[in-house]
């Protein structure tokens, strides 16, 4: 049939491209077939469709308008439409938010998973080295023992819902300008469950589960980290209705030690001697997490030199060889001597011959040496 495509949808020549969609949209509420059940109109909107789907393509338009007759552009109705134009917003006319486009996936379940728990332990720097084992207590919601999750008075089951005969939505039938309208929503008897709990349980009015108070242990393995979590699944929150529960998250946290500092797998510290025991040597005792060691130091020790006690550091996780400590040493150089100790040290130092330089006579200090040189230049 060749109709002429203004003509069909009602516009001039002239007519823009937003005044031929508004114009396809107007007759699209009156031809759709969903509205319009006669035969006479269903056809009419395939024509009046293809009659958009070339006026609103600028290319087909302008093939049109220079003779390439009704046909031209093809597409038409139900391939689909052009100019920007969706499809989706004809049948959005015609369906609310479950209608048409999208159709009820059954009843919701009243079990739902349990929300997780985090809770914070605090650890010494000895458990970071041997792993330990923690006490958490914490408030959580546990399965109701009165009717193990069931949600209903012990012999006692749900009802399919005779509002919606258990299917969980309900349609709603509505007038509207462009007719009656079809939509579906949960059902408001069952909130969409399909069934209802005609007596719940006294102990948990109909949840399924109770707040009680719960202790969990929790093995902390050695080298762990400060603000490590540990995830222990299924032992947060009982779900709803018996669902399955959530985990529990132990965040760790380290407290710092008097003596030790973590370095990797290490364990660092920094021990003061006297002036006279780094000269003279000495095996001193070290008191570490493994027991007292002792600690050898050699003659002539120097200030920041490392001593080393191997494999009494830190075990890292999943492996089993420790760390080592290491001992910084800070020779301890006295500030205030009496005159017996500055006489002592005086021998000494003449002794090896390590009096303080002096300057003899006529001897230039590096400043008159500098002033010479200057002159020279």
């Amino acid at each position: 049939m060749n109709d002429d495509y203004y003509d069909l949808l009602g516009v001039s020549r002239e007519a823009s491209t937003e005044e031929i969609k508004k114009a396809y949209r107007k007759l699209a509420r009156t031809l759709h077939p969903d509205v319009n059940p006669d035969p006479d109109a269903a056809e009419k909107f395939k024509r009046v469709s293809q009659a958009y789907e070339t006026l609103s393509h600028a290319d087909k338009r302008r093939q049109y308008d220079m003779g390439g007759g009704p046909g031209m552009g093809g597409g038409g109705f139900p391939g689909g439409f052009g100019g920007g134009f969706d499809v989706n917003d004809i049948f959005d006319m015609f369906a609310g938010a479950t209608g048409m486009r999208g159709r009820s996936q059954g009843p919701v379940p009243r079990q739902r998973r349990g929300g997780d728990v985090l809770r914070r332990v605090r650890i010494e720097l000895r458990d970071v080295v041997f792993g330990t084992e923690e006490q958490v207590t914490f408030r959580t919601a546990v399965l109701c023992e009165r009717c193990s999750g069931s949600c209903c008075e012990p012999g006692t089951s749900p009802t399919r819902c005779t509002a919606c005969n258990g299917s969980g939505h309900v349609q709603r039938v509505q007038q509207s300008l462009l007719g009656q309208m079809v939509t579906t929503a949960p059902c408001p008897t069952c909130e969409g469950h399909g069934d209802v709990i005609e007596s719940p349980c006294t102990s948990c009015s109909g949840h399924g589960r109770t707040a009680t108070e719960r202790t969990v242990t929790v093995r902390i393995p050695s080298g762990v980290e400060n603000g490590t979590r540990i995830q222990l699944r299924g032992e947060g929150e009982t779900g709803e209705a018996g669902g399955p529960s959530g985990d529990l998250f132990v965040e760790l946290s380290v407290a710092d030690h008097e003596m030790f500092d973590r370095d990797g797998d290490d364990l660092v510290t920094t021990l003061s001697v006297p002036m006279t025991t780094a000269a003279l040597g000495a095996t001193i005792p070290l008191d570490t997490f493994d027991g007292e060691q002792e600690l050898d130091i050699r003659p002539g020790a120097q200030p920041g030199q490392e001593i080393t006690l191997k494999g009494l550091g830190v075990t890292p996780l999943r492996r089993e060889r420790r760390g080592d400590i290491r001992v910084v040493l800070d020779v301890d150089v006295p500030t205030t001597l009496t005159d017996e100790q500055r006489e002592l040290l005086e021998q000494f130092a003449a002794l090896r011959g390590e009096e303080a330089p002096r300057r003899h006579k006529g001897q230039k200090g590096p400043f008159a040496k500098l002033r010479e040189r200057l002159r020279d230049l």
